[in-house]
């Protein structure tokens, strides 16, 4: 929430910042712990059923103070870099990757020429983070080792609803969706927006099987979706309300620093979101709140 980078970086902060040291229960003249301490519990703290319990907490004061709609919803996908660079990309169980094979002469990142070499999910591998995959999300845009994080929002003060993390495959921001709305959206006929990339047939029908409304923005000669959908007002108000999903995504990579992932494999990643969305949810409610210009001494803020 507040920029925060590194582990060092906030040990740093609670040596000088009284209210850190206030929140955390350490007087002004005690030491303040080791930033390894952090690598040590991070294998108890980073468990989808904490991160997830912590998500949920946060989601019930936004839900007991009536800021969740339950009837209008909207879906999305971004890409999340690998922590592992193109060079960990090489064939599968091939010997000669740079890992394998250091320079000889000292030098810790070793030059590799990949002209002319065609590299692919189904031949190639990251050495580096096994889980990740080379994707682009459109075509102009290079591709790279990524991750696909995807996000469910209500679209009455866009808030996270469910953010789930999967493999960057072509057809995953479309089955992570259906597979958000069917456990999280559950009043029969709300609406559920999305981009272009969700405009597909067989999406938009599975998304009507779970007595869903989809309001996805049409493609050119789109046979999805037809005048029954776009007449009404309400598709309408949906597709311009879908864009402050955006919002979200660029707290997640700016603040949030999700941009590139710290961490390697799907598990870790997963915690690491679902914790950057939580705090966004807590910053957005703040600014419902007004917090930043009333105080949290005001008695209309107090929970």
């Amino acid at each position: 929430m507040f920029t925060i980078r590194s582990e060092r970086q906030l040990v740093q902060h609670i040596e000088y910042n009284l209210l850190y040291r206030w929140f955390v229960g350490l007087n002004i003249d005690e030491e303040v712990w080791d930033h390894s301490t952090f690598s040590a519990n991070r294998e108890r703290l980073f468990n989808e059923k904490i991160a997830q319990k912590f998500f949920s907490y946060v989601l019930r004061i936004a839900e007991w103070r009536k800021l969740v709609s339950n009837e209008h919803f909207s879906v999305d996908g971004t890409l999340i870099e690998a922590w592992a660079s193109m060079k960990s990309f090489v064939k599968k169980d091939d010997d000669s990757a740079p890992q394998s094979n250091p320079p000889s002469d000292g030098e810790r990142n070793p030059s590799v020429d990949f002209n002319g070499e065609k590299r692919s999910n189904t031949t190639h591998q990251s050495s580096t983070d096994p889980e990740a995959r080379l994707y682009k999300k459109s075509e102009g845009d290079k591709a790279r080792l990524c991750h696909m994080g995807h996000v469910l929002m209500e679209n009455r003060n866009g808030l996270t609803l469910d953010t789930p993390v999967t493999l960057a495959t072509g057809t995953e921001e479309r089955e992570a969706a259906l597979q958000m709305a069917e456990r999280t959206v559950k009043r029969v006929g709300a609406t559920l927006a999305a981009d272009k990339a969700y405009d597909a047939k067989e999406f938009v029908e599975d998304v009507r099987k779970l007595k869903i409304t989809p309001h996805v923005a049409q493609k050119k000669n789109s046979i999805a979706i037809d005048a029954r959908t776009t007449r009404h007002k309400g598709y309408a108000m949906s597709i311009k309300k879908r864009k402050i999903i955006e919002e979200s995504f660029g707290w997640a990579k700016t603040i949030g620093g999700l941009r590139k992932t710290r961490f390697v494999g799907l598990a870790k990643i997963k915690c690491q979101t679902i914790f950057t969305f939580a705090a966004y949810n807590l910053t957005r409610m703040a600014t419902l709140f007004g917090w930043p210009l009333s105080g949290f001494g005001h008695p209309q803020y107090v929970w």
